[in-house]
């Protein structure tokens, strides 16, 4: 068994053991298993998944970080949802106007647009998990 700790400025939004958890790393999915390599690495928005006593449970995560050391893995996020938090038609809509305006945003820096990206990437992951 793994400790998960999913902490925001605002809330715990999980404390639990669990099986094992899958992150959203910046250089792709990252999972974790009991006994794991310590680890540190920045997160990007997405669907952070985990399992626990035969169920998975998944989590939209705004971008922040993981640490994983012994059989603790610590996520610390500025926003965490669970399928209970999003209304899915929020969801939708929210990604439909991240995706507005991205497109409108036309020609701009890769670093300009890398806010907007990481919006539209938050927005699927809530669309996802509100759909589970």
């Amino acid at each position: 068994m793994i400790k998960l700790e999913i902490v925001t400025p605002e809330r715990r939004v999980v404390d639990a053991e669990v099986d094992s958890v899958t992150v959203p790393t910046v250089s792709g999915e990252a999972g974790i298993m009991p006994n794991h390599a310590p680890l540190i690495s920045a997160l990007k928005p997405g669907v952070l998944s985990y399992a626990a006593k035969g169920a998975s449970e998944k989590i939209a995560v705004s971008s922040g970080f993981v640490e994983v050391s012994s059989d603790k893995v610590s996520v610390l996020v500025d926003q965490a949802d669970t399928s209970a938090d999003i209304d899915r038609s929020a969801a939708r809509s929210e990604l439909e106007e991240a995706e507005r305006a991205l497109s409108s945003a036309g020609q701009i820096e890769l670093d300009e647009a890398q806010p907007l990206r990481d919006r539209i990437d938050l927005a699927q992951a809530r669309v996802a998990v509100a759909g589970s």
